[in-house]
Parts: C-alpha cells; sequence; structure tokens
C-alpha cells in the first residue's frame, strides 16, 4: 500500500542528504552568512562540532515574520521564480539548509534585522519549534546547533574521532575563506582557537593567513581571461608541493567545488614536471556568468555542471601553464662560494648571462696537447677518443671523462666554498637547463686542429 510519509520523516530523508556530517552543518550556516553580506563570521565548536556548532555573523538578519520561515524546507529569499535557476548567484538557494539542520539537532536560532528595535529568538528540536522569545539582540544571526543527529542513531554512528570531524569542518571553512578574502573568520573548537583569516585585501594575504607567509611568497601569479571567463589565483611552482591533492582548490563564482574533470585539468598542467605522488598547492577562481554553469546539481552543492566544460577544463590549464613559466617559477641561483657570503653565512645571487642561468653555463674547454695521453688521433662512433704517446695508444669514453671532469670542478668548487645551486625551470613539459652530466652522452668535442676526421 502507498502511503504519504510523516514531515518528520520527509525532513529526516532531506537532512540526510544536506547534512552528513558536522562539517556539512557548519559549510551550510556560513554560505548563509556569506549570503546574508556578513562582514565578520564566528563560528564555535565543541568536540569537531557534533556536540555544538555555533554561527555568529553581522549580515543584513531576519525579520520576526521572516525567522519562522526560514526553518521551513524550500522557503528561501534567494529565488522568486524557476527562471532564477538559470543564473544562480548566490551560494544558497534550495531553501533546505536551516530545515534539515533543525531537524536533526537540538537548535537556537537568533536574529534581528537592521534597523529592527529588536530580535526574535527561536528554539526546538527535532524541526519542532517550542520557543519563541523576543529579545535584544546585535544585528545579524546567531545560530546554536546542539546535539547533531541526536535523533537519527543510524546516522550518528557513523560519525568519527572528534579530532577528524574538525579537520573535515577546518577544510571547508578555509576553502570558503579563501573564495571570500575580504570576510573575517574566526574559528574555535573546545574553547581554543583553531583557524583565524582576517580580512584581507588580496586572495594572497588570505592565503599567507591560513598557509603561512613564506609559502605565500613563493606562490605564482595566475591571470587569465578569455571567451568571458576569467582565471585568477596563485599556484605553487614545481618545487613547493604536497603529497595529498587537499590544497587543490578550485573556486567557481564564488563557490568552491569538487569536480574530477577542473582537478584533472589543474594536475595535468604540472603533471608533466611532478612525481606522480606529489601534488602542487593551487588556488584558483573562476569567474563566468551565472547563466553558464548550474549549481543546481546535488543538495550539497559541491559540484557544478558547465555549459562549456571542455572550454573551462582547458583555459584553466592554459592559465597555470602561463604562469609555470614565468621566471619566478625557478629560485634565483646562490653562489655560495663569493668571499661576502661566506663572511657572513648569507648566500648571494649569481650574475646569469643573458639566456641561461650560470650555474649551467659552462666554459669550453680548449683540446691541448696532454702529457698523460699524448695527443689526440680523433673519435670512433661518437664514443671514444684516441689518443696516442710514442709508447702506447688511449682510448677513452668520453662519457666517463666528462663526468671525472666535473667532478674534479664540484670538488674545487667545494672546497673554494661552496657550489651555486638552482631548481630545474620547467618548460613545455620537460626539464631544461640541466647540466650536460645528466645527459646520455656529452656533446661531441670540437674538432683537434691537425687531427684526422
Amino acid at each position: 500500500m502507498i502511503r504519504r510519509l510523516p514531515d518528520a520523516v520527509v525532513n529526516k530523508i532531506a537532512a540526510g542528504e544536506v547534512v552528513e556530517r558536522p562539517a556539512s552543518a557548519v559549510k551550510e550556516l556560513v554560505e548563509n552568512a556569506l549570503d546574508a553580506g556578513a562582514s565578520t563570521i564566528a563560528v564555535d565548536l565543541r568536540d569537531g562540532g557534533a556536540a555544538l556548532v555555533r554561527v555568529i555573523d553581522d549580515g543584513i538578519g531576519m525579520t520576526a515574520d521572516e525567522l519562522p520561515l526560514a526553518l521551513e524546507r524550500h522557503a528561501t529569499s534567494k529565488l522568486a521564480t524557476d527562471a532564477d535557476l538559470d543564473a544562480i548567484a548566490t551560494l544558497g538557494f534550495r531553501g533546505e539548509a536551516l530545515a534539515a539542520i533543525s531537524a536533526v539537532s537540538r537548535f537556537t536560532v537568533t536574529s534581528r534585522a537592521r534597523g529592527a528595535a529588536e530580535g526574535l529568538r527561536l528554539g526546538g528540536e527535532g524541526g519542532a519549534v517550542i520557543q519563541r522569545l523576543v529579545v535584544p539582540c546585535d544585528a545579524g544571526t546567531s545560530i546554536e546547533v546542539r546535539d547533531l543527529f541526536f535523533n537519527t542513531p543510524a546516522r550518528l554512528k557513523f560519525l568519527k574521532s572528534a579530532a577528524t570531524e574538525l579537520s573535515a569542518t577546518l577544510r571547508a571553512l578555509s576553502q570558503l575563506a579563501l573564495a571570500h578574502p575580504e570576510v573575517q573568520l574566526r574559528v574555535a573548537n573546545n574553547g581554543r582557537p583553531v583557524l583565524t583569516a582576517p580580512a584581507a585585501a588580496t586572495l594572497k594575504e588570505r592565503i599567507g593567513a591560513l598557509w603561512g607567509w613564506d609559502l605565500a611568497g613563493r606562490l605564482l601569479t595566475v591571470q587569465h581571461a578569455e571567451h568571458g571567463v576569467r582565471v585568477h589565483g596563485h599556484a605553487s611552482p614545481a618545487d613547493v608541493t604536497r603529497g595529498g591533492r587537499d590544497d587543490v582548490i578550485v573556486i567557481v563564482n564564488g563557490r568552491p567545488v569538487r569536480d574530477p574533470a577542473l582537478l584533472q585539468a589543474v594536475l595535468a598542467a604540472y603533471r608533466p614536471i611532478l612525481a606522480r605522488d606529489r601534488f602542487p598547492l593551487v588556488v584558483l577562481a573562476v569567474d563566468m556568468p551565472p547563466a553558464d554553469v548550474d549549481a543546481n546539481v546535488h543538495p550539497t552543492k559541491a559540484w557544478v555542471r558547465f555549459r562549456h566544460p571542455r572550454l573551462v577544463q582547458e583555459l584553466l590549464a592554459a592559465a597555470l601553464h602561463d604562469a609555470l613559466q614565468q621566471p619566478t617559477a625557478v629560485a634565483a641561483a646562490v653562489d655560495w662560494s663569493s668571499a661576502g657570503a661566506a663572511a657572513s653565512g648569507a648566500p648571494v645571487a649569481a650574475a646569469a648571462p643573458a639566456g641561461q642561468s650560470a650555474l649551467f653555463a659552462e666554459t669550453a674547454a680548449p683540446y691541448t696537447t696532454a702529457v698523460r695521453f699524448g695527443r689526440v688521433l680523433g673519435q670512433v662512433q661518437d664514443t671514444f677518443i684516441v689518443a696516442t704517446t710514442d709508447d702506447e695508444v688511449f682510448f677513452l669514453d668520453q662519457h666517463v671523462v666528462h663526468e671525472r671532469v666535473l667532478f674534479e670542478r664540484l670538488e674545487a668548487e667545494l672546497a673554494s666554498g661552496g657550489a651555486p645551486s638552482q631548481a630545474l625551470l620547467a618548460k613545455r613539459g620537460r626539464f631544461v637547463g640541466a647540466s650536460p652530466r645528466w645527459s646520455r652522452r656529452p656533446p661531441r668535442p670540437a674538432a683537434v686542429p691537425g687531427s684526422p676526421t
């Protein structure tokens, strides 16, 4: 027999799609705060969010008439008609987040609209409102969620440890902080600060606050615009990598997304210059007309569809390719053997000739009469140098000889205080600028005057 499900069951089913874990609830609440125009957002957690999630913002707030509607399913201020779905410009739009969270928790929502004299507080559990109070409060919204999944034990038993849930929450909040650097975000867990992101003027400043200023200073600037799509952000050079792909962040119209095709486009740009088990650090924002991207794909809004997916992927790869060709993609050569560096202990950048670093520049060694091996007669099979004296004939493997020359030169440089060093330069998918000692066969020596060819 077919029967209509009770509203309580429907709400729990919907909550299972939207609220997978504490990180999902925090993400939805912070996205609502961002849509409300908040400039400061404070997040308080207990036990990684399983026991308590509190989000306080200074956004536009809600009136006493709007607040009860916000707790109902499919009630939202962000859409008016079905035509609005064709060009979604907000992070939230489904009208499910607050209803889903309140259905599986004990909640308290307090809000005051800007310009209103007082605010309204609603409290309840399991989706039912059992408390309604008019209270004095600051403009904005405060949402407190306790005992998440208290009435859905099947979901509760799948929660991980508090440390794991906290890690997932911080990952989601860090991505939102990078997507909106102009907003101040503070996060505390069990009363201890775990993430602080002051309002930043640029994305690079926000990256410095979250990932460290030394790392931010090494990142390359990515900037590319074509066909109405703009790709901008920062990416690491080839020598700055991670063991996982968590720091590959792609933001589409202010929304961090998990798009496998975009991730593969980023990794493909780096793959020729990185080991297979290493991954770059990338924060890329893709700005495009809202009508060309569809965020109405999944209740969590973590996946999107593009009207022209191939175009977006190619522009992403092209933007990274251009960034990796910048001169700053390779650290400057450092000469440790200069007198000044030896005295102060600080490296000195070596002067490089036009077109090539001084590290890889080799002066041509003239072939002269050698006392040990006599005179050079010629070369055999592009491999052996034939030399002779009055008593002996020598066949010298020029590859081995070349290695010996480089070894003795390096020994001399180290004995004098150190040798220059520089990271390899990645270009067109290959390593260039490498010393001949890494090639399979050294260049053919110049012809010796008077010797047979």
